[in-house]
Protein backbone atom coordinates (compact mmCIF):
# COMPACT_ATOMS: atom_id res chain seq x y z
CA UNK A 1 0.00 0.00 0.00
CA UNK A 2 1.37 3.40 -0.92
CA UNK A 3 1.98 5.71 2.01
CA UNK A 4 0.32 9.10 2.19
CA UNK A 5 2.81 11.82 1.40
CA UNK A 6 3.93 13.86 4.37
CA UNK A 7 6.95 16.08 4.88
CA UNK A 8 9.49 14.42 7.12
CA UNK A 9 9.74 16.12 10.50
CA UNK A 10 12.73 18.34 10.87
CA UNK A 11 14.13 20.58 13.54
CA UNK A 12 13.44 23.70 11.55
CA UNK A 13 10.59 25.78 12.95
CA UNK A 14 7.17 25.82 11.46
CA UNK A 15 7.56 29.52 11.00
CA UNK A 16 9.84 28.83 8.07
CA UNK A 17 6.90 27.47 6.09
CA UNK A 18 5.01 29.68 3.63
CA UNK A 19 3.40 32.57 5.45
CA UNK A 20 -0.10 31.73 4.33
CA UNK A 21 0.06 28.35 6.02
CA UNK A 22 2.43 28.93 8.95
CA UNK A 23 1.47 28.98 12.59
CA UNK A 24 2.77 31.99 14.48
CA UNK A 25 5.57 31.48 17.00
CA UNK A 26 4.48 33.77 19.81
CA UNK A 27 4.05 31.55 22.89
CA UNK A 28 6.58 32.31 25.62
CA UNK A 29 8.27 29.70 27.79
CA UNK A 30 6.10 30.55 30.80
CA UNK A 31 2.91 30.49 28.76
CA UNK A 32 3.69 27.09 27.26
CA UNK A 33 4.47 25.60 30.66
CA UNK A 34 1.22 26.93 32.12
CA UNK A 35 -0.74 25.63 29.11
CA UNK A 36 0.50 22.16 30.05
CA UNK A 37 -0.63 22.61 33.65
CA UNK A 38 -3.88 24.12 32.42
CA UNK A 39 -4.75 21.08 30.35
CA UNK A 40 -3.82 18.54 33.04
CA UNK A 41 -5.16 20.25 36.17
CA UNK A 42 -8.86 20.07 35.50
CA UNK A 43 -11.87 17.83 35.79
CA UNK A 44 -9.92 14.65 36.39
CA UNK A 45 -8.67 15.94 39.73
CA UNK A 46 -11.43 18.26 40.89
CA UNK A 47 -14.47 16.18 39.90
CA UNK A 48 -13.28 12.78 38.69
CA UNK A 49 -11.46 12.13 41.96
CA UNK A 50 -14.86 11.53 43.55
CA UNK A 51 -15.41 8.45 41.38
CA UNK A 52 -11.91 7.18 42.10
CA UNK A 53 -12.41 7.57 45.85
CA UNK A 54 -15.70 5.71 45.58
CA UNK A 55 -13.89 2.78 43.94
CA UNK A 56 -10.78 2.44 46.12
CA UNK A 57 -11.46 4.47 49.26
CA UNK A 58 -8.33 5.96 50.86
CA UNK A 59 -6.27 3.47 48.83
CA UNK A 60 -6.85 5.77 45.86
CA UNK A 61 -3.78 7.65 47.11
CA UNK A 62 -1.67 4.73 45.87
CA UNK A 63 -3.48 4.84 42.52
CA UNK A 64 -2.63 8.52 42.09
CA UNK A 65 0.99 7.91 43.11
CA UNK A 66 1.37 5.12 40.52
CA UNK A 67 -0.31 7.31 37.91
CA UNK A 68 2.06 10.18 38.70
CA UNK A 69 5.08 7.94 38.22
CA UNK A 70 3.76 6.54 34.94
CA UNK A 71 2.97 9.96 33.51
CA UNK A 72 6.31 11.37 34.66
CA UNK A 73 8.10 8.75 32.57
CA UNK A 74 5.95 9.38 29.49
CA UNK A 75 6.34 13.15 29.86
CA UNK A 76 10.14 13.18 30.01
CA UNK A 77 10.45 10.71 27.13
CA UNK A 78 8.06 12.77 25.02
CA UNK A 79 10.06 15.83 26.02
CA UNK A 80 13.26 14.30 24.68
CA UNK A 81 11.64 13.48 21.34
CA UNK A 82 9.88 16.83 21.02
CA UNK A 83 13.03 18.80 21.83
CA UNK A 84 14.74 16.97 18.98
CA UNK A 85 11.75 17.51 16.67
CA UNK A 86 9.76 20.66 17.67
CA UNK A 87 7.57 20.45 14.60
CA UNK A 88 4.00 21.05 13.57
CA UNK A 89 2.08 17.87 14.27
CA UNK A 90 4.27 17.03 17.27
CA UNK A 91 4.15 13.37 18.32
CA UNK A 92 1.96 12.52 15.32
CA UNK A 93 4.69 13.73 12.96
CA UNK A 94 7.32 11.91 15.03
CA UNK A 95 5.34 8.66 14.85
CA UNK A 96 5.13 9.15 11.07
CA UNK A 97 8.90 9.50 10.84
CA UNK A 98 9.90 6.59 13.06
CA UNK A 99 6.99 4.13 12.88
CA UNK A 100 5.60 4.87 9.44
CA UNK A 101 2.80 6.96 7.93
CA UNK A 102 -0.01 4.71 9.17
CA UNK A 103 1.15 5.06 12.79
CA UNK A 104 1.43 8.82 12.37
CA UNK A 105 -2.05 9.00 10.89
CA UNK A 106 -3.59 6.93 13.69
CA UNK A 107 -1.68 8.80 16.42
CA UNK A 108 -2.76 12.24 15.26
CA UNK A 109 -6.40 11.37 14.64
CA UNK A 110 -6.72 9.39 17.87
CA UNK A 111 -5.32 12.25 19.91
CA UNK A 112 -7.68 14.65 18.19
CA UNK A 113 -10.58 12.34 19.00
CA UNK A 114 -9.54 12.06 22.65
CA UNK A 115 -9.06 15.82 22.97
CA UNK A 116 -12.49 16.48 21.47
CA UNK A 117 -14.11 14.14 23.98
CA UNK A 118 -12.11 15.70 26.83
CA UNK A 119 -13.39 19.13 25.79
CA UNK A 120 -16.92 17.78 26.12
CA UNK A 121 -16.05 16.32 29.53
CA UNK A 122 -14.64 19.61 30.79
CA UNK A 123 -17.66 21.65 29.72
CA UNK A 124 -19.98 19.09 31.34
CA UNK A 125 -18.00 19.48 34.56
CA UNK A 126 -18.17 23.28 34.21
CA UNK A 127 -21.93 23.05 33.86
CA UNK A 128 -22.12 20.91 37.01
CA UNK A 129 -20.16 23.53 38.92
CA UNK A 130 -22.48 26.29 37.67
CA UNK A 131 -25.51 24.27 38.72
CA UNK A 132 -24.01 23.90 42.21
CA UNK A 133 -24.88 27.60 42.59
CA UNK A 134 -27.99 27.66 40.41
CA UNK A 135 -29.62 24.22 40.26
CA UNK A 136 -32.45 25.58 38.12
CA UNK A 137 -30.17 26.34 35.17
CA UNK A 138 -30.73 23.76 32.38
CA UNK A 139 -27.67 21.56 31.86
CA UNK A 140 -27.62 22.25 28.11
CA UNK A 141 -27.73 26.02 28.61
CA UNK A 142 -24.83 25.90 31.07
CA UNK A 143 -22.78 23.82 28.62
CA UNK A 144 -23.39 26.25 25.76
CA UNK A 145 -22.47 29.25 27.92
CA UNK A 146 -19.10 27.70 28.79
CA UNK A 147 -18.56 26.71 25.15
CA UNK A 148 -19.04 30.30 24.01
CA UNK A 149 -16.36 31.53 26.40
CA UNK A 150 -13.84 28.85 25.39
CA UNK A 151 -14.40 29.38 21.67
CA UNK A 152 -14.08 33.16 22.00
CA UNK A 153 -10.69 32.87 23.73
CA UNK A 154 -9.31 30.53 21.06
CA UNK A 155 -10.56 32.41 18.00
CA UNK A 156 -8.69 35.70 18.61
CA UNK A 157 -5.02 34.75 18.17
CA UNK A 158 -2.47 32.45 19.76
CA UNK A 159 -0.86 35.24 21.79
CA UNK A 160 -4.22 36.15 23.32
CA UNK A 161 -4.92 32.48 24.00
CA UNK A 162 -1.51 32.06 25.63
CA UNK A 163 -2.03 35.08 27.88
CA UNK A 164 -5.53 34.01 28.91
CA UNK A 165 -4.50 30.43 29.59
CA UNK A 166 -1.45 31.61 31.55
CA UNK A 167 -3.62 33.60 33.95
CA UNK A 168 -6.35 30.97 34.22
CA UNK A 169 -3.73 28.34 35.03
CA UNK A 170 -2.00 30.68 37.47
CA UNK A 171 -5.27 31.22 39.32
CA UNK A 172 -5.99 27.54 39.72
CA UNK A 173 -2.41 26.59 40.62
CA UNK A 174 -2.32 29.34 43.25
CA UNK A 175 -5.72 28.30 44.55
CA UNK A 176 -4.71 24.64 44.68
CA UNK A 177 -1.62 25.58 46.70
CA UNK A 178 -3.83 27.62 49.04
CA UNK A 179 -6.24 24.68 49.33
CA UNK A 180 -3.38 22.34 50.25
CA UNK A 181 -2.17 24.74 52.94
CA UNK A 182 -5.67 25.25 54.37
CA UNK A 183 -6.47 21.54 54.26
CA UNK A 184 -3.16 20.70 55.93
CA UNK A 185 -3.95 23.22 58.69
CA UNK A 186 -7.35 21.60 59.27
CA UNK A 187 -5.77 18.14 59.35
CA UNK A 188 -3.02 19.03 61.82
CA UNK A 189 -4.47 21.93 63.86
CA UNK A 190 -8.21 22.30 63.16
CA UNK A 191 -10.28 25.40 63.96
CA UNK A 192 -11.47 26.89 67.26
CA UNK A 193 -14.77 25.01 66.95
CA UNK A 194 -13.46 22.08 64.86
CA UNK A 195 -10.94 19.53 66.04
CA UNK A 196 -8.02 18.52 63.88
CA UNK A 197 -8.95 15.39 61.94
CA UNK A 198 -5.48 13.92 61.73
CA UNK A 199 -5.28 10.87 59.51
CA UNK A 200 -7.83 8.67 61.24
CA UNK A 201 -10.18 8.83 58.25
CA UNK A 202 -7.58 7.02 56.16
CA UNK A 203 -8.20 3.81 58.08
CA UNK A 204 -11.81 4.25 59.27
CA UNK A 205 -14.74 2.73 57.37
CA UNK A 206 -13.10 -0.53 56.37
CA UNK A 207 -9.43 0.34 56.49
CA UNK A 208 -7.04 1.99 54.06
CA UNK A 209 -8.07 -0.32 51.20
CA UNK A 210 -11.69 -1.17 52.06
CA UNK A 211 -12.43 -2.90 48.75
CA UNK A 212 -9.21 -4.88 48.56
CA UNK A 213 -5.95 -4.38 46.69
CA UNK A 214 -7.67 -5.02 43.38
CA UNK A 215 -9.61 -1.76 43.77
CA UNK A 216 -6.36 0.22 43.51
CA UNK A 217 -5.91 -1.18 40.00
CA UNK A 218 -9.57 -0.66 39.06
CA UNK A 219 -9.41 2.97 40.24
CA UNK A 220 -6.68 3.57 37.67
CA UNK A 221 -9.45 3.64 35.04
CA UNK A 222 -10.51 6.96 36.56
CA UNK A 223 -7.21 8.24 37.95
CA UNK A 224 -5.27 8.23 34.67
CA UNK A 225 -7.80 10.52 33.03
CA UNK A 226 -6.74 13.17 35.54
CA UNK A 227 -3.21 13.19 34.13
CA UNK A 228 -4.16 13.42 30.46
CA UNK A 229 -3.36 16.71 28.80
CA UNK A 230 0.35 17.24 29.37
CA UNK A 231 0.86 16.34 25.69
CA UNK A 232 -0.36 19.82 24.75
CA UNK A 233 3.08 21.17 25.66
CA UNK A 234 4.59 19.14 22.82
CA UNK A 235 1.91 20.39 20.42
CA UNK A 236 2.53 23.99 21.51
CA UNK A 237 6.22 23.70 20.61
CA UNK A 238 5.26 24.52 17.00
CA UNK A 239 4.15 27.97 18.20
CA UNK A 240 6.75 28.53 20.93
CA UNK A 241 9.41 31.21 20.53
CA UNK A 242 12.09 28.92 22.02
CA UNK A 243 10.82 25.34 21.51
CA UNK A 244 13.93 23.43 22.59
CA UNK A 245 14.17 25.20 25.96
CA UNK A 246 10.42 25.10 26.46
CA UNK A 247 10.09 21.37 25.91
CA UNK A 248 13.18 20.50 27.95
CA UNK A 249 12.07 22.33 31.08
CA UNK A 250 8.27 22.26 30.77
CA UNK A 251 7.94 18.48 30.71
CA UNK A 252 10.19 18.05 33.73
CA UNK A 253 8.32 20.72 35.67
CA UNK A 254 4.98 19.20 34.75
CA UNK A 255 6.10 15.76 35.93
CA UNK A 256 6.96 16.79 39.50
CA UNK A 257 4.28 19.46 39.87
CA UNK A 258 1.47 17.12 38.86
CA UNK A 259 2.83 14.45 41.20
CA UNK A 260 2.88 16.82 44.18
CA UNK A 261 -0.46 18.47 43.42
CA UNK A 262 -2.39 15.26 42.84
CA UNK A 263 -1.00 12.98 45.53
CA UNK A 264 -0.85 15.62 48.28
CA UNK A 265 -4.27 17.13 47.59
CA UNK A 266 -6.03 13.76 47.38
CA UNK A 267 -4.38 12.64 50.63
CA UNK A 268 -5.63 15.73 52.42
CA UNK A 269 -9.14 15.46 50.96
CA UNK A 270 -9.54 11.87 52.16
CA UNK A 271 -8.01 12.77 55.53
CA UNK A 272 -10.56 15.55 56.09
CA UNK A 273 -13.78 13.85 54.98
CA UNK A 274 -14.73 10.16 55.37
CA UNK A 275 -14.39 8.65 51.93
CA UNK A 276 -17.96 7.29 51.88
CA UNK A 277 -19.29 10.86 52.09
CA UNK A 278 -17.15 12.05 49.18
CA UNK A 279 -18.68 9.68 46.65
CA UNK A 280 -21.24 6.93 46.68
CA UNK A 281 -20.17 3.33 46.38
CA UNK A 282 -20.87 3.21 42.65
CA UNK A 283 -18.73 6.25 41.96
CA UNK A 284 -21.56 8.70 41.32
CA UNK A 285 -20.39 12.25 41.95
CA UNK A 286 -22.87 14.94 42.94
CA UNK A 287 -20.28 17.63 43.61
CA UNK A 288 -16.55 18.10 43.61
CA UNK A 289 -14.82 16.48 46.62
CA UNK A 290 -12.84 19.70 46.98
CA UNK A 291 -16.07 21.66 47.42
CA UNK A 292 -17.45 19.05 49.82
CA UNK A 293 -14.40 19.44 52.08
CA UNK A 294 -15.34 23.00 53.00
CA UNK A 295 -19.12 22.69 52.83
CA UNK A 296 -19.12 19.61 55.09
CA UNK A 297 -17.05 21.28 57.80
CA UNK A 298 -19.32 24.31 57.78
CA UNK A 299 -17.32 26.89 55.83
CA UNK A 300 -19.80 27.87 53.07
CA UNK A 301 -17.85 30.92 51.87
CA UNK A 302 -14.76 28.76 51.33
CA UNK A 303 -16.87 26.17 49.54
CA UNK A 304 -18.21 28.85 47.20
CA UNK A 305 -14.70 30.09 46.49
CA UNK A 306 -13.48 26.54 45.88
CA UNK A 307 -16.33 25.91 43.46
CA UNK A 308 -15.32 29.05 41.58
CA UNK A 309 -11.74 27.81 41.37
CA UNK A 310 -12.70 24.36 40.10
CA UNK A 311 -14.98 26.03 37.54
CA UNK A 312 -12.02 28.10 36.33
CA UNK A 313 -9.94 24.91 36.25
CA UNK A 314 -12.45 23.12 34.04
CA UNK A 315 -12.80 26.08 31.67
CA UNK A 316 -9.01 26.38 31.50
CA UNK A 317 -8.62 22.68 30.69
CA UNK A 318 -11.30 22.86 27.98
CA UNK A 319 -9.54 25.92 26.61
CA UNK A 320 -6.16 24.18 26.44
CA UNK A 321 -7.54 20.97 24.93
CA UNK A 322 -9.42 22.92 22.26
CA UNK A 323 -6.14 24.61 21.38
CA UNK A 324 -4.31 21.28 21.12
CA UNK A 325 -7.07 19.58 19.14
CA UNK A 326 -7.34 22.44 16.62
CA UNK A 327 -3.56 22.56 16.04
CA UNK A 328 -3.28 18.84 15.46
CA UNK A 329 -6.26 18.89 13.09
CA UNK A 330 -4.70 21.83 11.24
CA UNK A 331 -1.50 19.81 10.88
CA UNK A 332 -3.44 16.87 9.42
CA UNK A 333 -5.10 19.16 6.88
CA UNK A 334 -1.77 20.78 6.04
CA UNK A 335 -0.23 17.36 5.35
CA UNK A 336 -3.10 16.13 3.19
CA UNK A 337 -4.30 13.64 5.83
CA UNK A 338 -7.55 15.53 6.44
CA UNK A 339 -9.78 17.77 4.27
CA UNK A 340 -7.78 20.73 2.90
CA UNK A 341 -10.01 23.46 4.42
CA UNK A 342 -8.81 22.39 7.86
CA UNK A 343 -5.36 23.78 7.00
CA UNK A 344 -6.64 27.30 6.46
CA UNK A 345 -5.48 30.04 8.81
CA UNK A 346 -7.05 33.39 9.54
CA UNK A 347 -5.06 36.58 9.14
CA UNK A 348 -4.15 36.27 12.83
CA UNK A 349 -2.70 32.78 12.35
CA UNK A 350 -5.66 30.91 13.89
CA UNK A 351 -6.87 27.65 12.25
CA UNK A 352 -10.51 28.68 12.47
CA UNK A 353 -11.95 25.77 10.47
CA UNK A 354 -10.02 23.21 12.53
CA UNK A 355 -11.09 25.07 15.65
CA UNK A 356 -14.75 24.85 14.70
CA UNK A 357 -14.46 21.15 13.86
CA UNK A 358 -12.85 20.50 17.25
CA UNK A 359 -15.94 21.74 19.07
CA UNK A 360 -17.77 18.53 18.17
CA UNK A 361 -17.19 17.26 21.71
CA UNK A 362 -19.09 20.23 23.10
CA UNK A 363 -21.96 19.61 20.70
CA UNK A 364 -22.06 15.93 21.68
CA UNK A 365 -22.06 16.81 25.39
CA UNK A 366 -24.89 19.30 24.89
CA UNK A 367 -26.89 16.71 22.93
CA UNK A 368 -26.43 14.08 25.66
CA UNK A 369 -27.48 16.64 28.26
CA UNK A 370 -30.55 17.61 26.22
CA UNK A 371 -31.72 14.01 26.15
CA UNK A 372 -30.81 13.65 29.84
CA UNK A 373 -28.43 10.75 29.33
CA UNK A 374 -27.40 9.54 32.77
CA UNK A 375 -23.73 9.41 33.75
CA UNK A 376 -22.62 11.79 30.97
CA UNK A 377 -19.41 12.61 32.76
CA UNK A 378 -18.38 8.98 33.34
CA UNK A 379 -19.19 7.98 29.75
CA UNK A 380 -17.17 10.79 28.19
CA UNK A 381 -14.30 10.35 30.62
CA UNK A 382 -13.92 6.64 29.87
CA UNK A 383 -14.00 7.13 26.09
CA UNK A 384 -11.40 9.90 26.30
CA UNK A 385 -9.13 7.85 28.55
CA UNK A 386 -9.13 4.82 26.25
CA UNK A 387 -8.12 7.00 23.30
CA UNK A 388 -5.40 8.70 25.38
CA UNK A 389 -3.99 5.32 26.41
CA UNK A 390 -3.65 4.32 22.76
CA UNK A 391 -1.86 7.60 22.02
CA UNK A 392 0.52 7.05 24.93
CA UNK A 393 1.35 3.56 23.65
CA UNK A 394 2.13 4.98 20.20
CA UNK A 395 4.26 7.74 21.76
CA UNK A 396 6.26 5.15 23.71
CA UNK A 397 6.67 2.96 20.61
CA UNK A 398 7.83 6.03 18.67
CA UNK A 399 10.34 6.77 21.41
CA UNK A 400 11.89 3.30 21.23
CA UNK A 401 12.36 3.68 17.46
CA UNK A 402 13.58 7.26 17.90
CA UNK A 403 16.24 6.24 20.42
CA UNK A 404 17.38 3.38 18.22
CA UNK A 405 17.96 5.89 15.42
CA UNK A 406 19.47 8.50 17.75
CA UNK A 407 21.93 6.05 19.27
CA UNK A 408 22.98 4.94 15.78
CA UNK A 409 23.35 8.53 14.48
CA UNK A 410 24.24 10.73 17.48
CA UNK A 411 25.76 13.38 15.22
CA UNK A 412 22.29 14.27 13.92
CA UNK A 413 20.95 15.31 17.32
CA UNK A 414 21.59 17.89 19.99
CA UNK A 415 19.95 18.39 23.36
CA UNK A 416 19.29 16.14 26.32
CA UNK A 417 18.92 12.37 26.37
CA UNK A 418 17.23 10.30 29.09
CA UNK A 419 19.51 7.56 30.51
CA UNK A 420 17.89 4.16 30.09
CA UNK A 421 15.09 5.74 28.09
CA UNK A 422 14.16 2.68 25.98
CA UNK A 423 13.85 0.48 29.07
CA UNK A 424 11.72 3.09 30.79
CA UNK A 425 9.50 3.20 27.68
CA UNK A 426 8.92 -0.57 27.85
CA UNK A 427 8.04 -0.40 31.56
CA UNK A 428 5.71 2.55 30.96
CA UNK A 429 4.09 0.70 28.07
CA UNK A 430 3.35 -2.24 30.36
CA UNK A 431 1.78 0.20 32.83
CA UNK A 432 -0.42 1.74 30.14
CA UNK A 433 -1.59 -1.72 29.05
CA UNK A 434 -2.39 -2.57 32.67
CA UNK A 435 -4.63 0.50 32.88
CA UNK A 436 -6.32 -0.42 29.60
CA UNK A 437 -6.96 -3.89 31.01
CA UNK A 438 -9.36 -2.41 33.59
CA UNK A 439 -11.89 -2.60 30.76
CA UNK A 440 -12.37 -6.20 31.89
CA UNK A 441 -13.74 -5.05 35.25
CA UNK A 442 -15.12 -1.56 34.65
CA UNK A 443 -18.30 -1.35 32.52
CA UNK A 444 -17.65 2.24 31.39
CA UNK A 445 -14.13 1.32 30.31
CA UNK A 446 -15.45 -1.74 28.51
CA UNK A 447 -17.90 0.43 26.63
CA UNK A 448 -15.13 2.94 25.92
CA UNK A 449 -12.89 0.14 24.61
CA UNK A 450 -15.60 -0.81 22.14
CA UNK A 451 -15.93 2.78 20.94
CA UNK A 452 -12.15 3.21 20.80
CA UNK A 453 -11.51 0.02 18.84
CA UNK A 454 -14.30 0.86 16.41
CA UNK A 455 -12.84 4.33 15.90
CA UNK A 456 -9.37 2.82 15.33
CA UNK A 457 -10.82 0.50 12.69
CA UNK A 458 -12.41 3.50 10.98
CA UNK A 459 -9.04 5.26 11.03
CA UNK A 460 -7.32 2.30 9.37
CA UNK A 461 -9.95 2.32 6.62
CA UNK A 462 -9.51 6.08 6.31
CA UNK A 463 -5.76 5.71 6.01
CA UNK A 464 -6.18 3.13 3.25
CA UNK A 465 -8.50 5.53 1.41
CA UNK A 466 -6.04 8.43 1.71
CA UNK A 467 -3.17 6.23 0.54
CA UNK A 468 -5.20 5.06 -2.47
CA UNK A 469 -6.18 8.62 -3.37
CA UNK A 470 -2.59 9.91 -3.17
CA UNK A 471 -1.29 6.95 -5.14
CA UNK A 472 -3.82 7.73 -7.87
CA UNK A 473 -2.81 11.39 -7.82
CA UNK A 474 0.86 10.49 -8.28
CA UNK A 475 0.03 8.07 -11.10
CA UNK A 476 -1.95 10.79 -12.94
CA UNK A 477 0.91 13.27 -12.94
Amino acid sequence: MAAPERPAPATSPAADAPASRALVRSLTHRQTTMIGLGSALGTGLFLGSGSAIGVAGPGVIISYAIGALLVAVIAVLLGEMSAAHPVQGSFGAIAHKYLGPCAGFVTSWTYWFSAVVVIGTEVVASALYIRWWWPGVPMGAAILAVAAVVLAVNIINVKSFGTTEFWLSTIKVTALCAFILCAAFLVFFGLPDTEATGFAHLTDDGGFVPHGAKSIWIAMSVVMFAYAGFEVVAIASAEATDPQRTIRTAMRQLAWRLSVFYVLSITLVVALIPWKRLASGDGTVEASPFVRVFSDIGVPAAATLTNLVVLIAAVSAANAHLYGASRLLHSLGDDGLAPAPLARLTGRGVPAVALAASTLGIAAAALLAFYDVGGIFSILMSIALFAVLLVWLLILASYVAFRRHRDAHPQEFTGFSIPGGPKLAVVAGAGVLAVAATAIEVPDMGQAAGVGLAFTAVLLVGYAAVAWRQRGARAGR
